[in-house]
């Protein structure tokens, strides 16, 4: 059975609908998406994998 998934827009992205838009859903693992083309395939990255990611400091 396939995990269900539900797909948050990031606060960074531009708020309209033409804007650049990135997605996340968060389960076992992350899977990232371009909101304007979801079709196309996601990143997946492991759960500690997606912390660092967020958590690093230009």
């Amino acid at each position: 059975m396939a995990e269900v998934r539900v797909w948050r827009k990031s606060s960074y992205s531009d708020a309209t609908e033409e804007g650049e838009c990135v997605e996340v859903a968060f389960g076992r693992d992350v899977l990232v998406r371009d909101s304007k083309n979801a079709g196309a395939g996601t990143l997946t990255f492991s759960a500690p994998a997606w912390r660092a990611f967020v958590q690093r400091q230009p």
